[in-house]
């Protein structure tokens, strides 16, 4: 029941089909509040939780290295799973997992969360459309304190999933791929440690290529300097503004004990999501796709839409969270109403990039991708 959870928790409430029975957290003063708020059953064990007949579905935000450990579990107990990103810390793992929810013919959605996002699901249908020719060449750009917040050991473990390519470049990926079809054909990157008192991969440049003859580069600094926010219409990633200066979180993690870092995550965790919809658009990062007959690019409440006609806005709906679409495709593939685009395949096709890069970066060779899949028609 960390923050990820709590962002999920609006969604899982307004949703007509879901209903919260069950919390698993084996931290009791972190999983209680909210169970009663719930009336939900509270359980410090997964096992408990997999017994529960009233659970027909479980949501995974556990530490990355235990994701395929409790994927597999829950689908052997029968549940329908959605885990978060990235899926695992290998493709065996994430093999093992697929292979697990089709034995037991359970749903098995990844929530990649940005790539539900109004924008890009916008930029996908109108490059899907033709109506501006072949996407050519996407950029996605982040500048974020990710190294400097507060975090577990095991997040600034590479081996354990942790660091900037396996926790932030998912989701670029993820991005990327959905814009550009999501066929990958190699990667080249550099990956970089540059703080010995932080070490992790904690900032990366990856060049991406697709079928079809698209490049695209992912840039990713968590360092904590400049932030992307600032050319993004002081917005953030879930689209409220950024309320953290450039340098703060930097100042404030060089500064804390082992002991504060983690009554700082641990307070971090427990923070409610916000209450209102967010005033603009989310964005993870700055991005930019360039078609044969024109450019789109995220506005403060849409899209930018750039042709010899000059420039157009498209608005966009505000009136979701980023976190409904998730849930809204999770009911929907489980009821059969859809095919999942986040489904076990297009997850590992994401965290084949994410080894990929990491593999690249440590020997500077390109690497080719074996593991892609496409963007299912009609999603």
């Amino acid at each position: 029941m960390g923050s990820a959870a709590r962002q999920l928790l609006p969604a899982v409430e307004k949703h007509p089909d879901v209903r919260l029975t069950a919390i698993c957290d084996p931290l009791a003063d972190v999983r209680e509040p909210v169970a009663q708020r719930y009336g939900a059953s509270s359980v410090a064990e997964i096992a408990a939780l997999l017994a529960l007949d009233d659970v027909d579905a479980v949501y995974i935000a556990t530490p990355t290295d235990l994701h395929a450990q409790h994927v597999i579990a829950a689908a052997e107990a029968g549940k329908h799973v959605l885990c978060e990103k990235p899926m695992a810390t290998t493709l065996d793992e994430a093999q093992a997992m697929i292979d697990a929810a089709d034995r037991a013919g359970v749903g098995f959605n990844v929530g990649h969360s940005h790539s539900y996002d109004e924008p890009y699901r916008a930029m996908r249908e109108l490059i899907a459309s033709g109506e501006l020719g072949r996407v050519r060449l996407l950029h996605n750009i982040y500048y974020s304190d990710w190294v400097y917040r507060p975090r577990r050991p095991e997040e600034l473990e590479t081996n354990l999933g942790g660091g900037i390519t396996f926790r932030q470049g998912a989701h670029q990926f993820d991005i990327l791929r959905l814009l550009a079809g999501g066929m990958a054909k190699s990667v080249r990157a550099q990956t970089f440690d540059w703080d010995p008192q932080r070490s992790v991969i904690g900032a990366h440049s990856v060049l991406l290529t697709f079928a079809g003859g698209a490049v695209a580069t992912a840039i990713y600094n968590g360092y904590g300097a400049f932030m992307t926010s600032e050319i993004t219409y002081g917005a953030g990633e879930v689209g409220y503004p950024q309320s953290i200066a450039p340098g703060a979180a930097r100042a404030e993690m060089k500064a804390a004990t082992p002991e504060t870092e983690a009554k700082l995550k641990r307070s971090r965790a427990a923070t409610p999501a916000e209450a209102e919809l967010a005033p603009m658009q989310p964005f993870f990062g700055w991005t930019l796709a360039s078609c044969e007959g024109g450019d789109i690019r995220q506005s403060a409440t849409g899209l930018y839409v750039y042709t010899e006609r000059g420039r157009e806005e498209r608005p966009l709906r505000l009136d979701r969270s980023t976190r409904d679409p998730v849930i809204e495709e999770f009911v929907d593939t489980i009821a059969g109403r859809r095919r999942a685009l986040h489904d076990g395949r297009w997850a590992r096709a994401n965290l084949e990039v994410c080894v990929a890069t990491i593999e690249s970066g440590r020997t500077g060779r390109e690497i080719a991708l074996t593991q892609q899949v496409p963007v299912p028609a009609g999603t």
